[in-house]
């Protein structure tokens, strides 16, 4: 099982996530977006929205520097374990519950409004069901080794993580890591691999200025205003 999880799964996921990727852009080129129900409700989804792709994007910025960055490399520049261990737990945490509120608003909205409740697939909930998954056990194994110099993650999950993308993924450094921090790494594989499946595939379409840009404004057709 441990060389299953931990050397295979990954690369699985990483095959569904390009596969989709190429049959998603072939196939449904003009479906590559988040489907946008602003013409139903714009008031909440003006909070809610922001507040997720912000905290979202923090996440995933907060895990490719705890994952990809060698101690060593903060070592250099003189941030200890324990100084990097509060700014994981506190940034890492208020990133989590900003997207966690986001989400939460968002899944609000989606049950309040009839007609942007309407629009919501299958597909829809089960992307919240996971979303909600991996960013509330990733706080949860944060902070159930919140204590002193918390967990060690770069000693084990990070060297993981790096040794797969040399193809040679070192999967007993997995087998002694708490299990919260486990589940959420399957968790976070089932995600990547559920992305170009889901309208979570407009990431890899959005340029940095998106993040940026003023909002667009979407007009219901009135006939009285239509007329010469």
């Amino acid at each position: 099982m441990t060389v299953f999880l931990w050397g295979v799964l990954p690369y699985v996921a990483f095959v569904l996530l390009v596969a989709g990727l190429v049959r998603r852009y072939r196939h449904d080129r003009f479906g590559w977006t988040a489907r946008s129900s602003q013409v139903h409700e714009s008031k909440l989804l003006n909070i809610a929205s922001p507040a997720f792709h912000y905290g979202i994007l923090l996440v995933l910025v907060g895990h490719l520097v705890g994952l990809f960055v060698p101690m060593s490399w903060t070592d250099a520049f003189g941030v200890s374990g324990h100084t990097h261990h509060l700014l994981s737990l506190y940034g890492g945490s208020a990133a989590g519950i900003l997207t966690v509120a986001g989400i939460a608003l968002l899944i609000h909205r989606r049950r309040t409004s009839a007609p942007v409740f309407h629009t919501t697939t299958a597909n829809d909930k089960v992307m919240y069901v996971v979303l909600l998954a991996a960013i509330v056990l990733g706080m949860a194994a944060k902070l159930a080794h919140a204590s002193g110099d918390g967990y060690h993650y770069r000693e084990s999950v990070a060297p993981w993580t790096r040794s797969l993308l040399t193809l040679q993924p070192d999967t007993e450094l997995m087998a002694g890591v708490p299990v919260l921090y486990q589940i959420h790494a399957v968790i976070g594989l089932a995600l990547i691999a559920f992305v170009p499946y889901s309208r979570l595939v407009h990431m890899f379409s959005a340029p940095v200025r998106y993040l940026f840009r003023p909002y667009i404004v979407y007009r219901s057709r009135d006939p009285e205003r239509l007329r010469p």
